[in-house]
């Protein structure tokens, strides 16, 4: 179990937005059903930086649900990005993955290869594969 590579569990297919996008954008993908709370940003198909729920709320507080709100066409996704944001690559395993996330630094991290976004690993991710493959004593 402990070289199951990470390409097993992250979730594939992941939605990315560029820096340049408005936050009404972002706004659509978090009301999303079953959506993963940390959206890459990528630039030239290059991760630039993370938007978590937790940045997107910070700065909208008070915004409330009217799309017409002024802070989701007037901001971008760079104005609230994290820049230079953690990733592995591919190479990485489960056990890699989730050390990482147990220190509690990060909520997900992003999957790269050829430094392109490929995936996005969450503790959700993590949990999951545990439970279902507990450790044999």
């Amino acid at each position: 179990m402990k070289s199951t590579p990470i390409t097993q569990i992250m979730t594939k297919n992941v939605v990315c937005v560029s820096p340049d996008q408005k936050l009404i954008d972002v706004k659509h993908i978090y009301e999303k059903k079953k959506f993963h709370h940390h959206i890459p940003v990528v630039r030239n198909e290059k991760l630039v930086g993370m938007v978590s729920l937790v940045d997107f709320m910070y700065r909208i507080k008070g915004a409330g649900l009217d799309d017409q709100n002024a802070v989701y066409n007037d901001l971008s996704v760079k104005d609230i990005m994290t820049s230079n944001p953690h990733f592995r690559n591919t190479d990485a395993t489960v056990e890699d993955v989730a050390e990482e996330l147990a220190q509690g630094d990060y909520r997900a991290i992003p999957i790269l290869e050829n430094n392109r976004v490929v995936g996005i690993v969450s503790t959700a991710d993590v949990i999951r594969f545990f439970l279902k493959n507990p450790p044999k004593n």
